[in-house]
């Protein structure tokens, strides 16, 4: 995420840093490095500029270059005015206190629209009942992909009746079935054009004065830059939007609709797609989003991650193991099995706040099969020698390699990495932050 535009910054910052005091020439230089750095990006050309000059008068001030520690200021100036860019809130979609709330999809065929409805329908399950319906009635292969969706994730579905063409009909439908499913939030899929016509506008328009959504959300792909930038603007124009949802941020390595769609059009960024499973949707936060984008980590959405992965008999287990200052095979076994549940691994390393993690991992993929063969491997050594490691020797490390389908090469491979694991543990207790470098034994995880 957002790769390209943290290598510029990182390369800004880290020349800033070797300074004792700046200049004014100093601050311009690096200013010139933002505005390319950004440009590159696909954001806006005046909100670059604003951007920049901005940062500029703030920066120029005389408490910063007089400050012993300017580069630091001159990051938090940064910092704070992505968040400024972005919007400093999360805004969480609203709840009508008079059931049922109403969110009404809109975008262009392609966007993601039909599936981030589903994924909407999930994240609200947690707390409400909600309801799919589908009102792109000119395509049959929506309808259906939004009926199975619905059905996968255990939410009502209201489609057209056979020979149904009209949207507000279906609509106003699913509204009254509400009361008799004990429905509180309705979710409608609206039609969708490989680009903005009239009859697109006029449909969705209509839609939207007969069933008075409390949310009317446009579904963008961030990859294409300052196009959905293009299409947020006139659908803001023609519908009055409350929010955007952003898809497929986890493969957007610039970041230009991210950084630009609130400053252009007003409407703030509410959701963001992060992959294609239908659980791959957050809450989008410009603070988590800007700590990224210079490198800062996301120890927020790291923990997340990790709680969603580890059960609570797990975490007390791994807790009792680092308090006896205790390490052993079946810890290992478990945290490999939470690395799995935690998604790509590169991932998972850009969320912390080490300085250069990301980019010593760069062009580094996690082999699944390598941790399938790790996982194999400690489930046919016996108790005992999971619990003591150090007993493995040359008869023991064959009838693993056999038991476990590997070869004794990799038996060996797994136990010099599991003394790597044993280091790394001491040194993020410790705290260390001097910087991010993947340990020998350790890259053997990775193509």
């Amino acid at each position: 995420m957002f790769d390209s535009l943290k290598d510029r910054f990182e390369k800004v910052f880290s020349s800033l840093r070797g300074k004792g005091k700046l200049t004014e020439e100093d601050v311009n230089l690096a200013l010139r490095e933002v505005r390319l750095a950004l440009l590159e990006a696909d954001v806006n050309y005046k909100v670059v500029k604003d951007f920049v000059e901005r940062v500029r008068a703030r920066a120029t001030g005389q408490d910063v270059l007089s400050s012993i520690t300017p580069a630091q200021q001159v990051y938090a100036i940064v910092f704070g005015e992505l968040l400024d860019l972005m919007g400093r809130d999360v805004k969480p979609l609203s709840i009508s206190p008079k059931p049922p709330t109403v969110y009404m999809m809109v975008g262009l065929q392609g966007s993601g629209k039909t599936t981030t409805a589903a994924k909407i329908a999930l994240k609200m399950k947690r707390s409400h009942k909600p309801m799919l319906v589908a009102c792109d009635l000119r395509r049959p292969a929506a309808v259906e992909q939004l009926r199975v969706l619905a059905s996968s994730i255990g939410v009502p579905f209201v489609g057209p009746e056979e020979g149904e063409i009209d949207p507000v009909r279906v609509a106003r439908r699913a509204m009254e079935r509400c009361s008799e499913s004990l429905v509180d939030l309705v979710i409608i899929d609206t039609a969708g054009r490989f680009q903005i016509d009239e009859e697109l506008m006029e449909e969705v328009r209509v839609l939207k004065e007969s069933v008075k959504p409390h949310e009317v959300l446009l579904v963008v792909d961030s990859m294409t830059g300052q196009e959905a930038v293009s299409v947020a603007q006139v659908f803001n124009e023609r519908l009055g939007l409350t929010g955007v949802v952003l898809t497929k941020l986890d493969g957007d390595a610039r970041g230009g609709a991210a950084l630009t769609i609130k400053a252009v059009t007003g409407t703030p960024v509410r959701l963001a797609g992060v992959g294609e499973k239908v659980e791959d949707l957050e809450a989008f936060d410009p603070n988590r989003m800007a700590q990224r984008i210079l490198g800062m980590g996301d120890v927020v959405g790291l923990l997340e991650r990790v709680q969603q992965a580890a059960s609570e008999e797990d975490v007390e287990r791994l807790s009792e193991s680092l308090k006896k200052n205790r390490f052993t095979l079946e810890d290992m076994l478990i945290q490999l099995r939470q690395v799995q549940k935690m998604g790509p691994l590169e991932k998972v390393i850009e969320m912390l706040p080490v300085p250069g993690a990301s980019k010593a991992l760069k062009d580094a993929q996690v082999d699944p099969k390598r941790i399938k063969h790790m996982e194999a491997i400690i489930l046919s050594m016996t108790p005992a020698e999971r619990r003591r490691p150090e007993i493995i020797k040359g008869s023991r490390r064959r009838r693993i390699a056999q038991g476990s389908g590997t070869s004794v090469q990799m038996v060996n491979q797994l136990l010099h990495q599991y003394e790597q694991m044993k280091d790394l543990m001491k040194a993020f207790g410790k705290g260390s932050r001097k910087g991010f470098r993947i340990p020998q034994g350790l890259k053997g995880l990775f193509r």
